[in-house]
């Protein structure tokens, strides 16, 4: 461990963008399995982990669907975001903004309020057994229909006090956000902020659908955008919060190889980035990972490593008061370290 690992081990952070069902581990997976009696594709851990060896974003969601399968109940939904959040405790996340996808439980006869209750017992776990606290992103998946969407909203509506708010997530190319313009108006009409994934596999113009058509308050990715010039100067402006995933990148091929990574572009130009784990049990790392395997192929300082971990509190969803509080720690800890 270099010197920047251990700082980035004891730095507090906040984690923005990461898909609860994508932190489901073999072993759990095995676990719910039996318990619920679900056949699933693999004799063992070790025949999931090797089937995890994928290398493009729609051969990953086959294995994230067909695992998903094994979440059944209350209790497992609570097991799944307990044990996620156990792991980022660990990398001293202090804060947590999850996604959750009700639409792949939904459509296999699992009711909405079963997921939503048992993720909200497991957040409620964290925050007091583990001090993390955390808020729920309910995510619409863009290769279903905006009316799949809408559907999916109208069924959160008993449940819209535990949200703080939506996104859009799943595959990306042929699936613009100008697709669910009207749904995230009515989101944003009910209160909820508004974040979207668009820039990873698809090109800088879905990063402008989701600014100009979406009015989203954060960019999940966004690394395309570095294509286009006009489009870096205007986040760099406005300085919209990037959730970037570079282990996830390199796991889909977004990027050849780690050392050619945007990040340190990004910085440059004054983008306001976060890093996050994305799916860390299919990418193989949760969120220190992401930061120090960056770190070492970039070459990172502190002050950038620093200054991310600000930009994560800074770019959530919580109100002035707490992020001024997370933030403090972070300041704390860079003067002490």
């Amino acid at each position: 461990m270099t010197d920047l690992d251990a700082y980035i081990a004891g730095l507090p952070k906040a984690e923005l963008h990461l898909h609860i069902e994508g932190s489901l581990e073999p072993e759990l997976m095995f676990e719910l399995a039996k318990r619920n009696g679900v056949s699933i594709p693999y004799d063992s851990v070790e025949a999931v982990r090797a089937a995890y060896d994928f290398s493009n974003l729609q051969d990953f969601l086959d294995i994230y669907y067909a695992g998903a399968a094994v979440l059944l109940t209350r209790q497992d939904f609570e097991d799944l975001a307990f044990a996620y959040f156990q792991r980022a405790a660990a990398d001293n996340v202090r804060h947590a903004e999850i996604f959750f996808d009700p639409q792949t439980h939904t459509d296999r006869g699992v009711p909405f309020g079963v997921v939503v209750e048992g993720l909200i017992a497991g957040m409620d776990r964290a925050k007091a057994e583990l001090g993390v606290s955390s808020g729920l992103i309910l995510s619409f998946l863009r290769h279903l229909t905006e009316d799949e969407a809408f559907a999916t909203l109208e069924a959160a509506k008993p449940y819209l006090h535990h949200f703080i708010g939506v996104g859009l997530d799943s595959s990306e190319v042929g699936h613009p956000p100008s697709k669910f313009q009207r749904v995230f108006a009515a989101a944003r009409d009910l209160g909820l902020k508004l974040c979207a994934h668009a820039g990873e596999e698809g090109p800088p113009a879905y990063v402008r659908e989701a600014l100009d058509l979406l009015h989203i308050d954060r960019m999940d990715h966004g690394n395309r955008s570095m294509e286009d010039e006009v489009l870096v100067e205007r986040l760099a402006r406005e300085q919209m919060t990037l959730t970037v995933c570079p282990l996830s990148n390199l796991k889909l091929c977004v990027v050849d190889d780690l050392k050619n990574h945007p990040v340190p572009e990004m910085l440059r130009r004054g983008l306001h980035v976060t890093l996050n784990s994305d799916d860390p049990s299919y990418f193989g790392g949760y969120v220190n990972d992401n930061y120090s395997r960056l770190a070492t192929a970039v070459g990172l300082t502190r002050e950038q490593v620093t200054q991310m971990a600000k930009n994560s509190f800074e770019g959530s969803f919580l109100g002035e008061a707490e992020k001024a509080a997370y933030l403090a720690e972070v300041e704390a800890y860079a003067k002490a370290g």
